[in-house]
């Protein structure tokens, strides 16, 4: 199985085609509805308010966040088509979710159940983002280099490459596949992994010819104001392999990123041993 044996790659971007399940119509519906683009263009970018005061410039973007699990908005609060689209594309996200979280659980030697029952992280979010021209795109970038707070992100992007994944130490396009989805692993996973899994730096770059948009459907614990300790699983650790990070709570890291801003450095270095 494609997704089984990506699974098992070094790099932890990487693209699903035909087989990931979730419905092509919704894929090209997300891009392509103009009352859905007219209403996204309304929100104010939420990324933006977040970067770090060190970083030069914010990110060239406008982003609408939302959670779609387990309360999601109200449909009042969107144009039908739009509402629609989101709905049903939420149902087929979730299944390739949770087949990614049995797949990412075997991976580690656990049951397939391990993440989504044991772990409790099935939450849907959505981040839209889109990334108007920039007149002078040697200044900013669409998202500066970071990595994702969540467990697993599945991203639909639009035909525009801007893309970039560092790997190796060299920023790599992830050029758009029609049809195909980019998962990206998240720095919960590679908490609880301890290391075993590596949340990927990733960027936007900014462009002056065209505008690009995307969805990022991030998977995270169903309960951001619980007090439950996420630490490295015990059932992976031995004398040989000791836990690599201290424990911590999903409001206190996302408490932290809130505060820290996005720096284009790893949150993770906060909770290594």
């Amino acid at each position: 199985m494609r997704i089984r044996s990506s699974i098992k790659r070094l790099w932890t971007k990487f693209e699903m085609h035909q087989r990931h399940g979730v419905s092509s119509k919704w894929l090209i519906m997300a891009f392509q509805h103009p009352t859905f683009t007219k209403r996204y263009k309304e929100h104010h970018s939420f990324s933006n308010k977040i970067t770090s005061p060190s970083v030069p410039a914010v990110s060239w973007k406008d982003a609408f966040f939302c959670f779609m699990t387990p309360n999601p908005p109200s449909p009042q609060e969107f144009p039908t088509p739009c509402w629609e689209i989101l709905m049903d594309y939420s149902k087929d996200v979730r299944k390739l979710g949770l087949s990614l979280l049995e797949l990412l659980s075997e991976g580690l030697g656990l049951d397939r159940s391990y993440l989504k029952d044991y772990m409790d992280c099935f939450q849907l979010s959505y981040s839209c983002n889109y990334y108007p021209p920039c007149p002078q795109p040697e200044l900013t970038m669409g998202t500066i280099q970071h990595t994702d707070d969540d467990f697993v992100t599945v991203l639909l992007q639009d035909d525009i490459r801007r893309l970039q994944v560092l790997h190796q130490n060299h920023w790599v396009d992830v050029p758009p596949t029609p049809g195909a989805l980019v998962v990206n692993l998240g720095d919960f996973l590679q908490l609880l992994s301890n290391g075993k899994y590596i949340s990927a730096e990733h960027r936007a770059i900014s462009n002056r010819d065209g505008s690009r948009m995307s969805v990022a459907c991030l998977f995270s614990e169903s309960h951001a104001q619980s007090s439950k300790l996420y630490g490295p699983i015990t059932e992976l650790l031995s004398e040989d392999n000791p836990p690599k990070y201290r424990a911590t709570t999903v409001k206190d890291h996302s408490n932290y990123i809130l505060t820290r801003g996005v720096d284009g450095t790893s949150a993770l270095s906060r909770y290594k041993i």
